[in-house]
């Protein structure tokens, strides 16, 4: 099926046929979420749409979407009173027709400074209330709920985020739009391994490598649980950690014998290219993009049963364990560092599903689908559209 066959089965007409006014709203501005909302407001202005993208920070490659200072924080609890006056100044200077809003800050201050008065488009990027504590979290379930009847389309990067939405009686349209591999992965050749460890001063054995920030969302400290019990069984295993976050420091103090801490890199594909799996034991997700960059770069994957894990079961591209349980991990790397899972086959149906599945081509094609859709439709009204 062709971009233009799967796209117009949204809105029946490409998307960027017809000239729209966007204005993108971000927080966090690190990281996938990040990533994501930059690539796509860059992809719909190259395309002829007029741009806009408010954020606490300009990101360096914008050079044809207009950036927006918007000061607000990360924490919802903190500030939303300043960053809605602040973002409803600049929703009346750039008069969009569309509003996208990505991940849950954006989503809170935006749903309540626009009460449906113009199209938005939301993006959990993984749902809120995942991530909060049972004492919290049913208010933020609730707050989704009543914030749906400002909500012209919902877009989950995972089939399971989506369904997650739908179960937890989040009424509003629902659309699945796939998170798109980071431009630049393709597929590494194991061959090559061995080298390029060799100018990471990497050590030979069996290398496990995770990518990711080190909070409590990305499960490090389960893994450094796990990790003892695949040294018992492979004692020349490694496990290198790449990335940088709020517990690094509490996570190199409790660090045992062949972990090694890589901190923050630029471009991680040299590490990724060094090893034998990725292991990524997330807490929640809505589709990481460290899984799809591991697949597409070859490489089998071992993580949680979080939003998008299914891609990798479905891939045949390595082994999904429930979260939070770092027996289940260890199991799972001792299972695929005994030489019994033939790791370059497995790393190769990865790579050919992604590179079919999560073209960034047709990914952001059927996210701008979904903005004409919304465009379309037009504002909402306590929960009907007008």
């Amino acid at each position: 099926m062709s971009t233009l066959d799967i796209v117009s089965t949204i809105t029946g007409t490409p998307p960027y046929s017809i000239p729209m006014r966007v204005l993108h709203v971000a927080q966090p501005v690190e990281a996938g979420v990040a990533a994501y909302s930059q690539a796509a407001a860059i992809r719909q202005a190259s395309a002829g749409w007029d741009v806009h993208y408010a954020a606490p920070a300009q990101p360096a490659n914008f050079s044809v979407v207009r950036h927006h200072h918007w000061d607000s924080q990360r924490s919802p609890a903190k500030g939303a009173r300043s960053e809605s006056t602040a973002l409803a100044a600049i929703v009346k200077q750039v008069n969009p027709e569309v509003v996208v809003l990505h991940s849950a800050k954006a989503g809170m201050i935006g749903r309540l400074v626009l009460r449906g008065s113009i199209p938005t488009v939301y993006l959990p990027h993984a749902w809120s209330f995942l991530a909060l504590s049972a004492k919290v979290a049913p208010a933020a379930l609730a707050w989704e709920r009543l914030a749906a009847r400002w909500t012209n389309a919902v877009v989950a990067v995972s089939d399971a985020e989506a369904e997650v939405g739908v179960a937890r009686g989040i009424h509003a349209p629902q659309f699945v739009v796939p998170n798109p591999v980071t431009e630049g992965w393709t597929y590494l050749d194991p061959n090559n391994s061995p080298a390029i460890r060799s100018e990471l001063g990497l050590p030979a054995g069996p290398l496990a490598v995770s990518v990711g920030r080190l909070s409590r969302q990305k499960g490090h400290d389960i893994l450094l649980d796990a990790w003892p019990q695949v040294r018992r069984v492979q004692p020349d295993a490694h496990l290198v950690l790449v990335g940088d976050g709020e517990l690094r420091a509490e996570l190199e103090q409790r660090s045992t014998p062949g972990v090694i801490f890589a901190g923050p890199q630029p471009d991680p594909r040299a590490w990724v290219a060094a090893a034998d799996l990725v292991v990524l034991p997330s807490r929640w997700e809505g589709m990481s993009l460290s899984m799809l960059e591991a697949m597409a770069a070859g490489r089998p994957v071992v993580m949680t049963e979080v939003a998008g894990s299914e891609v990798v079961s479905r891939a045949d591209a390595g082994v999904v364990v429930p979260v939070e349980d770092a027996e289940a991990l260890a199991t799972a790397l001792m299972g695929r560092f005994d030489g019994t899972v033939d790791l370059v086959a497995e790393g190769l149906r990865g790579s050919n599903y992604v590179a079919t599945h999560h073209d960034r081509d047709l990914c952001f094609e059927r996210l701008a689908a979904v903005i004409t859709r919304a465009h379309a439709f037009g504002h909402t009204v306590h929960g009907r559209f007008a």
